[in-house]
C-alpha cells in the first residue's frame, strides 16, 4: 500500500466504516477549489503583467512629453505674457532660432518698438551653446520668453499656435555655415528643408501667419554675374548648405502657391557684428590675432583674393522688420487657399564688397595686433570667390538701405568680444 493510500484508509478494516465516495468526493472539491485558486491567481497575474507593460508602453511613447522643457499652465502663462503686443497696429511674431545670432537681435528690435515675441531655438552645439544661453539670458532681460524646442516638432509648434494667434513668423532657424555641410550633411536636410514642418503648421492654422524667412546669398553658388540680383539663376549650388537654401525657396513657393501663405525669402550677405557667430573668419581672426595664433586666408584663382559683401547686424535687422511690416497677410483659413497670395525674395547686403585681406587689416588696427598670416589656395570646399549683392528691390520695396560701413562695423564687433570674453594684455581669450 502506498503512503498516500495509508493516509487515506488505515491499515486495521473493519473497526469502521469506510465511505470511499463521500472520501474521494470531499478530495474531489479540495482540489476543484484549489485549481480555481491557481486559475484566479493566474488571470491576476496576467493582467497585472499586460498592466505593466500597457503602462510601460505609455511611458516609452511619452517619454518626449514628459521630458519636454515645454507645457503647463505656468508655460502658457509665460509664452502669452511675451507674446503680448504693447503698441497700437504690432504685431506677434514666433522668432525661430531666436538665440541665434540674428534672431537674437531681430526679436531685441521687435520687442524695443512694442511688439509681441516668442522664442523658439534648440541650442544645438554646432558652435558654443554657452554664448547662445547668453544671448538668451540678454533676451530674457527684455521680457522675450525663449522655448527650448526644434523647429521639426510639430506637436510642440501646433500647442504654440493654440496659445498664441500669431500675426508673423521670422524663421531664422537653421543649420548655418558651408564648410561644416561636409563633415554633418544630415544636420542641414533636417534643419534646413525642415521647414516644412513649421510651413505645414502655419497652413492649417487660422488665421494664417505672414512668414518671413532666412534663404542665403549662397543660393547664387557659381553664378559669375555681378552683382548679384534676385532675378538671377540660383540652379549651380556651389555647397550642400547653398542646395537647402534653394530648396527652402522652391518649398516656400509651392506653399504660397497651393495654401495661399504669405512669405518672403531674405539672401543675407554675410552678416557680422556683436553677439555674432564664432564660425565666421571675422570671429576665428579676432581669436586668434589675441591669441597670438596664425590666421589662414585664402585665396581663389590666379591669386585673386577672396571677397565678400560684409553686412553689419544692424543692416540685416532693418531688412527683417521692414519685411516683417510690409508683408501681406495670408489668404488661406485652415489650410486652404481663398486667393492669390504674396511671395517675394530679397538681398540683404551692403552692396560694397571688401577683400578678406582688408578685412584683416582693419581687424589689426582695431585690435592694435599684428596677425601672422598663412595664405593658402582655395579648397574645394563649397566657397565661392565673391559676394556682391544688388539691392535695388528691397531699397524700393521696404526701404532698405544699409549704413554701417566695414570700418565702423568690425570697431563695435571688436570692442563687444574684448568685453564679452573679458580680454586684457596678457590674458589669453579662450
Amino acid at each position: 500500500m502506498s503512503l498516500l493510500e495509508e493516509e487515506l484508509f488505515p491499515s486495521t478494516p473493519g473497526k469502521f466504516k469506510i465511505d470511499r465516495g463521500h472520501t474521494m468526493s470531499r478530495h474531489f472539491h479540495r482540489c476543484f477549489a484549489s485549481t480555481s485558486t491557481m486559475f484566479l491567481w493566474a488571470l491576476f497575474l496576467i493582467a497585472l503583467t499586460a498592466s505593466y507593460l500597457s503602462f510601460q508602453s505609455f511611458i516609452d511613447s511619452g517619454s518626449k512629453y514628459f521630458s519636454a522643457s515645454w507645457g503647463g499652465i505656468q508655460w502658457e502663462k509665460q509664452v502669452r505674457n511675451s507674446a503680448q503686443i504693447q503698441r497700437s497696429g504690432g504685431m506677434s511674431v514666433l522668432v525661430t532660432g531666436a538665440a541665434g545670432f540674428v534672431g537674437t537681435h531681430v526679436s531685441l528690435a521687435l520687442k524695443k518698438r512694442g511688439d509681441g515675441v516668442i522664442g523658439l531655438d534648440n541650442f544645438n552645439n554646432y558652435y558654443d551653446p554657452s554664448l547662445k544661453r547668453a544671448r538668451k539670458s540678454l533676451l530674457n532681460k527684455r521680457g522675450i520668453y525663449i522655448v527650448e524646442g526644434d523647429v521639426n516638432d510639430a506637436r510642440l509648434l501646433t500647442k504654440l499656435f493654440d496659445v498664441v494667434a500669431f500675426t508673423h513668423v521670422m524663421h531664422l532657424a537653421a543649420q548655418a555655415g558651408v564648410r561644416y555641410a561636409m563633415k554633418n550633411p544630415h544636420s542641414y536636410v533636417h534643419s534646413n528643408i525642415g521647414l516644412v514642418t513649421l510651413l505645414e503648421v502655419c497652413k492649417s492654422a487660422n488665421p494664417q501667419p505672414a512668414i518671413v524667412w532666412a534663404s542665403s546669398s549662397s543660393v547664387y553658388g557659381l553664378n559669375e554675374k555681378v552683382p548679384f540680383s534676385e532675378s538671377d539663376r540660383t540652379d549651380q549650388p556651389a555647397s550642400l548648405y547653398a542646395a537647402t537654401k534653394k530648396a527652402g525657396e522652391e518649398i516656400t513657393h509651392t506653399y504660397n502657391h497651393i495654401y495661399g501663405l504669405s512669405i518672403t525669402g531674405l539672401r543675407f550677405f554675410t552678416v557680422y557684428g556683436p553677439w555674432g557667430r564664432p564660425d565666421m573668419a571675422y570671429f576665428s581672426f579676432t581669436r586668434n590675432i589675441l591669441q597670438g595664433k596664425p590666421i589662414t586666408i585664402y585665396r581663389g584663382k590666379n591669386g585673386v583674393d577672396l571677397a565678400r559683401d560684409f553686412t553689419f547686424i544692424d543692416d540685416i535687422v532693418k531688412g527683417c522688420v521692414g519685411s516683417l511690416d510690409t508683408a501681406g497677410k495670408s489668404t488661406g483659413s485652415g489650410g486652404k487657399k481663398r486667393g492669390p497670395a504674396q511671395y517675394r525674395i530679397f538681398n540683404l547686403g551692403n552692396t560694397s564688397p571688401v577683400t578678406v585681406p582688408t578685412l584683416v587689416s582693419i581687424l589689426e588696427k582695431h585690435l592694435k595686433m599684428k596677425a601672422k598670416r598663412n595664405i593658402v589656395d582655395m579648397p574645394g570646399n563649397g566657397d565661392v570667390p565673391f559676394t556682391h549683392a544688388n539691392i535695388s528691390l528691397p531699397r524700393r520695396e521696404l526701404g532698405y538701405k544699409p549704413t554701417t560701413d566695414l570700418q565702423t562695423g568690425l570697431k563695435k564687433f571688436v570692442k563687444w568680444y574684448l568685453a564679452y570674453y573679458g580680454y586684457n594684455r596678457g590674458k589669453v581669450v579662450n
